[in-house]
């Protein structure tokens, strides 16, 4: 389970993102993070029960970095004030279809999808959803995805892509270039054994978009 010490430590640091006072509480950082990167080891063969392919992946793979790249950024704040994971098929780095946590005191997430695309892939989604359009439509459009996730996110173009049939009723997907869900957990839960079986029937609703996404790229 995830620890009251982490949360104090999520708190602290959003009130103090400066070097200096994360220096003076490394320690608690890194306690901090172990408790994250355990949880997601404990996740992880629990999702694998619906998801085989994520099975062999460890936590290590899928944690994000806490530091902030603030070089094109006004914000200059160094850090981030959550921990972060992409729980996918050879981890974060991946651009297959996946699970993602966001534990923030205030600001707790998971959902998952497809977020960073390679030219080819993005070309090949577009091109299942436009001949798939009543499968993909079915997914999104089903009540326990509506009852769980918001509407399907991502940036999208502003026109249909080339070659695309503006006329499609899932022209609105087509146009994405990104497809993601997401979905907020009340804080109430962090501490309990509620966290985990929320996270857990969130990822069971995510696994028929991801199964079609990464059919997809991979076809």
């Amino acid at each position: 389970m995830i620890q009251k010490e982490t949360i104090v430590f999520l708190k602290e640091l959003k009130k103090n993102n400066s070097k200096e006072w994360f220096d003076l509480h490394r320690q608690e950082y890194t306690n901090a993070k172990t408790n994250f990167i355990d949880f997601i080891d404990h996740l992880i063969p629990k999702i694998a029960a619906f998801d085989p392919e994520i099975a062999e992946v460890k936590a290590k793979e899928c944690l994000f970095r806490i530091n902030r790249d603030i070089r094109f950024s006004k914000n200059k704040t160094p850090y981030k004030s959550n921990f972060g994971a992409a729980i996918c098929f050879k981890g974060r780095k991946s651009t297959y279809p996946g699970y993602y946590i966001q534990l923030e005191p205030g600001s707790v997430f998971v959902g998952g999808g497809a977020y960073l695309l390679m030219p080819d892939e993005l070309q090949k989604v577009r091109q299942e959803i436009e001949y798939n359009s009543k499968e993909f439509l079915k997914i999104v459009r089903s009540k326990p995805f509506r009852g769980t996730f918001e509407e399907i996110k991502g940036e999208a173009l502003i026109k249909p892509p080339k070659g695309f049939d503006s006329t499609s009723e899932a022209i609105s997907y087509i146009k994405q270039k990104q497809w993601y869900a997401m979905t907020k957990i009340e804080d109430e839960k962090i501490l309990t054994n509620e966290f985990e079986k929320t996270i857990i029937q969130a990822f069971k609703t995510l696994r028929p978009l991801n199964v079609f996404l990464q059919r997809a790229m991979t076809d």
